[in-house]
């Protein structure tokens, strides 16, 4: 979904990756001081409950995954090992994000339920499983992009809910989120994991894919 605004957020990210490419910054360095940000923005402010302030400071570090790939572009430094790193440092962003909402929610004194530690911490591993599900059909030669709930729309929609729901407090608008969340994030995996199926089962080279193995003859 947030695809389609990716043009707009290049024109603004610009100006500032050719500063930084110009004051000898790497975008390396760029994705490693992001992924810190975030994860230190993350455990710090969400388990004791300011939401608001959590969300702020992650939000102006997550903007780094747009900066290095466009630095990265634009000095044409583009490389496999450069692709490597943005995805696991986005994996541990992730799961510093969702984490802290489960120590969030297992804190007496904050978000003091345990039902949304648990829908929280499935939506973190389903978080995680849609990412390796993609990554791993990848690395078969197949295709496993799409689904209802990708990296950045979940990002999003827990960074603005987080954040209005401790302003206003209305606790129950990060936990419809949340919900929605762990639910999209399984229907995902299972998407995913369809489609994968689906052109395994059409390439010829695996057509006996399913098909059980012949009897074993007993005079062999």
């Amino acid at each position: 979904m947030l695809n389609r605004f990716r043009h707009f957020w290049t024109l603004v990210i610009t100006p500032i990756a050719n500063l930084l490419l110009k004051l000898g910054v790497s975008a390396d360095m760029v994705t490693l001081v992001g992924t810190v940000g975030v994860s230190a923005g993350a455990l710090i402010f969400f388990p004791r409950g300011q939401l608001w302030l959590g969300a702020v400071v992650i939000t102006c570090f997550v903007f780094s995954d747009l900066i290095d790939g466009h630095m990265a572009r634009t000095s044409g430094t583009s490389s496999k090992w450069g692709s490597y790193l943005d995805s696991t440092l986005d994996r541990i962003a992730d799961g510093a994000i969702f984490g802290a909402l489960v120590l969030f929610y297992a804190n007496s004194r904050a978000g003091d339920s345990t039902l949304m530690a648990s829908v929280t911490l499935w939506a973190l591993v389903m978080g995680a499983v849609t990412s390796y599900a993609r990554a791993k059909a990848e690395s078969l030669g197949y295709k496993a992009s799409g689904g209802l709930a990708e990296r950045a729309d979940r990002l999003v929609f827990v960074l603005v809910t987080a954040f209005f729901s401790d302003v206003f407090n209305l606790p129950i608008l990060l936990e419809i989120v949340i919900w929605y969340i762990a639910a999209a994030s399984t229907i995902t995996v299972v998407q995913r994991s369809l489609s994968v199926r689906k052109q395994v089962l059409a390439d010829p080279a695996n057509a006996g894919l399913d098909t059980p193995p012949p009897p074993e003859d007993p005079k062999s």
